[in-house]
């Protein structure tokens, strides 16, 4: 029982800090970035290429995480901002950022080959036990310590700092903003590279227990997107990472308690259930969660 506790909330972190990056992108733009996957794969493969090619671990991270804010913005400026600069309330922008997804994965295919490469094991090979009853790896203990952190960073971020102000402002009204003298197309590229780092740090995270692989951001892609959606991240970005959790430990535990495979289905399942009680998502304003969340929640 606490094994898969432990190793869903491990898990449920990489997908919550996915899920936020989707999340923070909404916050300012109102646009879902579909290719939140792939550019976490972006900083994956760079990794894992540049280890493969004799650098230090910590070298191919930094050079993963640059590569995939790089894209990150572009993945605004072309995807996105052409787009909303047409029509601000269309939905153009789902079919151009999944455009953008297919490009950058087939992009990353024809360089690097459909197949898999290594990825460094970092602190995949050293284990922490509770007792008889769990254990856990220390890349999953770090998962969980990053993702407390980003979040915990980016509230401090959004409430206590100018920029964060600016960014709610651009959320709340990028006219008025822009009337205001704040450049929104800065806010929103800044945006985006910081949602495509948090990315990238999952990536980091999940990188040692899978094999770096081009395809890799489609099945995260997906599993963060329902992690927004079940803790309503569209209205406060860190509930993506309570969504996360919950969707980890309720994917853990139907593989061990349905069958190895469950955790292809079992997502989309608890997604439905939980839709269809609270739309919003379990921490929205309106979820039923909503008193777990800070008193000082802000927009």
């Amino acid at each position: 029982m606490l094994q898969f506790l432990a190793s869903g909330i491990a898990i449920g972190c990489v997908y919550g800090m996915i899920g936020m990056a989707l999340a923070i992108t909404f916050y300012v733009t109102r646009i879902i970035n579909f290719a939140q996957g792939q550019l976490m794969m972006v900083t994956v493969m760079v990794t894992a290429e540049l280890v493969g090619q004799g650098y230090s671990p910590w070298v191919g991270v930094a050079a993963g995480l640059a590569a995939s804010a790089v894209v990150g913005v572009l993945s605004y400026l072309i995807a996105v901002r052409p787009i909303l600069a047409f029509n601000r309330f269309g939905f153009g922008w789902l079919v151009s950022t999944l455009g953008f997804a297919a490009i950058v994965e087939n992009a990353a295919a024809y360089f690097w080959g459909p197949t898999s490469i290594p990825f460094p094991t970092i602190l995949n090979s050293t284990s922490v036990h509770f007792g008889d009853a769990a254990v856990l790896t220390g890349q999953q203990i770090l998962a969980i310590v990053v993702a407390l952190l980003a979040g915990v960073a980016f509230e401090l971020v959004r409430r206590h700092t100018l920029f964060g102000k600016i960014g709610m402002a651009t959320a709340a009204d990028p006219e008025m903003a822009s009337a205001f003298g704040i450049n929104t197309k800065t806010v929103a590229m800044v945006a985006f590279a910081a949602s495509a780092l948090l990315a990238g740090l999952a990536g980091v995270m999940i990188g040692p227990s899978t094999f770096a692989n081009p395809y890799l951001g489609d099945t995260f892609g997906t599993y963060g997107f329902i992690a927004m959606m079940i803790g309503g991240g569209t209205e406060r970005p860190i509930t993506a990472l309570y969504g996360g959790i919950l969707l980890g430990i309720s994917a853990e535990g139907a593989n061990a308690f349905v069958n190895s495979r469950a955790s292809d289905w079992f997502p989309f399942l608890v997604l439905a259930l939980i839709l269809v009680v609270s739309p919003r998502g379990l921490f929205s304003s309106t979820g039923p969660l909503a008193r777990l969340r800070p008193v000082r929640a802000g927009r």
